[in-house]
């Protein structure tokens, strides 16, 4: 039973601070970004930091809006393409990742087959891999002089060549579990009495997936599906590793430079942001808006039908089948850095092998100063997450205020916003109030110029991004906790702080873990934040390392894989044990 407590000054107050945290870290951030698009003078709109609340105000105290700046996007063919390009990645990935995750979740949830548990875990491998390390992998693999042209004697770059299809296909493999764990939980609650009884009306298999199940599970679907195109829409790593420029996120990470004298980067990243939150919206009344209500929610452990031979041997073929796809990246990724520097080449596997690499990723002071930068900014992101997730969904589950549904709603909205757009609001953030010139905090926090220090933007953006897993873990944890055993502590004489400590902590103290270690962990690998927040090396987290290394001669796409390694044990550790945690829930966590 759920007890609701009183709306009193405490929970208010509360309220207050928590929605003031996510409008100067989240909704601010996007605010600049977006006012940054329609300033008519950029450099006087970024460094004017008096006129608080009007970017637009010029000294003369005029202010200066235009919409040029949008219209010059939809003008210039390089920037129409890249945004095309943009939008085909993140439709032709998510309709991959939804044709490869949905006949496997069907199958999870509808019937026993051999080796079902091992699959059910291997479903996850991709997610430790962030996809533009991925990529390295892959081009190793697909490349001219790779794996696959040895194997088959061909003297054509795949890549080059369709490197569209390449950044799909990298990001599909990577994403493809997200959708499968929303679509797998929602198989799990149909009630089967549904399907039992259109099938007693003569409904065939397919007649009764279309129109039965599909529509209730449309929601759960769509939940995976947006975050998917998204994410998809907005990731830098992969097509900067493939070198595939002509597309919105490398253009709005290469106006980084002229960000102080060009409104075209925020331009660009408004156009981003308004096509990611137009897209999902169409797709919200379209697709997402609306559940059919079930009267049982059955266990489906028990209506799991067995398969027979031929049949368990083929959807287990499935299953290795889309598994060994997504293990290319990760196979590539592990040979690359066990390869001695040039003996991969024209040959299907390595000619030589060595550990070097290695021992210089964590011995080389770039390499092991990003490690640590990236475990000290990953475990206070991680450390304010608990907090404020734990703050976020007490008063979500358990109050009733005024407010607590706009509190929920900011917490999510990280899922829905892209990453860099955050990034670039982050970066706007010092280049006005009140962090911009002539301000008394000047150089406190700063991303450009000789002596930047992006680390309290870095732990905050981190924070911010992955805020939605503490608070769905939290939510979910106290919403199967009885309130009465909070009520039963308070009137034996415990104060109400004493209770949630005493008593409900260690109820939820499974959930709590498990949300923090993925937050924890894909901080870890965070790519978009940390390859625009961080601009010298001394400040580099592990992404950024990785991506520096790539760029280096000789052996450096060699120790930027064995970086990636390193960040794939890490990103195996946590993520098996919070699905051991929390089981089945984890789709959950990955909604908007």
């Amino acid at each position: 039973m759920i007890v609701r407590l009183p709306r009193n000054a405490t929970n208010y107050s509360l309220l207050g601070i928590l929605l003031g945290f996510l409008f100067l870290l989240l909704v601010y951030p996007i605010i600049l970004a977006v006012g940054g698009a329609f300033a008519a003078d950029p450099v006087v709109g970024l460094h004017l930091p008096r006129s608080v609340g009007g970017f637009f105000r010029d000294p003369a105290g005029s202010m200066g809006f235009t919409g040029s700046h949008i219209r010059l996007i939809f003008k210039d063919p390089t920037l129409t393409a890249g945004l095309l390009n943009s939008l085909k990645i993140a439709s032709a990935t998510t309709v991959c990742a939804v044709s490869l995750s949905l006949p496997l979740a069907f199958f999870t949830a509808r019937y026993r087959y051999r080796l079902k548990r091992v699959f059910g875990a291997l479903i996850l491998v991709p997610l430790i891999l962030p996809p533009f390390v991925g990529a390295i992998g892959m081009q190793a693999i697909l490349g001219r002089e790779g794996a696959l042209a040895a194997l088959l004697g061909w003297h054509v770059d795949i890549l080059r060549n369709g490197r569209f299809w390449g950044v799909v296909l990298v990001e599909a493999l990577h994403l493809y579990p997200i959708i499968y764990l929303n679509a797998a939980a929602a198989l799990a609650n149909l009630d089967p009495a549904l399907d039992e009884a259109a099938e007693s009306l003569g409904a065939g298999p397919w007649r009764r997936f279309f129109f039965v199940t599909l529509p209730l599970i449309r929601p759960g679907l769509f939940a995976g599906a947006t975050i998917v195109f998204i994410w998809s829409l907005t990731e830098l790593g992969t097509p900067l590793v493939f070198d595939y420029t002509l597309v919105t996120p490398v253009q709005v990470f290469n106006g980084l430079r002229e960000i102080e004298t060009s409104a075209q980067p925020y331009a660009l990243t408004l156009v981003m942001l308004t096509g990611a939150i137009g897209i999902y919206a169409l797709g919200k009344l379209t697709l997402g808006g609306k559940a059919y209500a079930m009267y049982s929610k059955a266990s489906r452990a028990s209506d799991e039908k067995a398969l027979g031979t031929l049949p368990g041997l083929a959807v287990a073929g499935a299953f290795s089948f889309v598994t060994l796809l997504a293990l290319l990246p990760h196979i590539g990724v592990v040979l690359t850095a066990f390869s001695r520097t040039g003996a991969w080449y024209r040959s299907v596997l390595p000619r030589a092998f060595t550990s070097d690499h290695f021992i210089t990723a964590l011995s080389h002071p770039d390499a092991f100063g990003s490690i640590r930068n990236s475990l000290g900014l990953s475990l206070a992101s991680m450390l304010l997450d608990v907090a404020l997730g734990l703050l976020i969904g007490y008063l979500i589950v358990r109050t009733t205020i005024r407010g607590r549904v706009l509190l929920d709603a900011l917490s999510m909205l990280p899922l829905a916003v892209p990453g860099l757009v955050m990034a670039f609001g982050y970066v706007a953030m010092t280049l006005r109030w009140p962090f911009g010139r002539g301000d008394p905090l000047e150089g406190l926090v700063s991303v450009v110029g000789a002596t930047p220090n992006p680390i309290p933007l870095l732990i905050a953006a981190y924070a911010v991004r992955r805020l939605p897993y503490i608070v769905r873990a939290t939510v979910a944890g106290l919403e199967q906790t009885s309130g009465e055993l909070e009520e039963a502590a308070i009137n034996l004489g415990a104060s109400r702080f004493t209770a949630v400590r005493r008593v409900i902590l260690p109820l939820i103290a499974a959930n709590l873990v498990a949300g923090a270690l993925l937050a924890f962990s894909f901080a870890m690998l965070e790519v978009s934040d940390s390859l625009i927040l961080a601009q010298q090396q001394k400040n580099y987290p592990i992404t950024k390392a990785i991506f520096s290394f790539l760029n280096r001669l000789g052996d450096g796409p060699h120790i930027a894989s064995a970086m990636g390694v390193w960040g794939m044990a890490l990103l195996t550790v946590t993520l098996i044990g919070a699905s051991v945690l929390i089981g089945k829930k984890m789709g959950s966590i990955f909604r908007v």
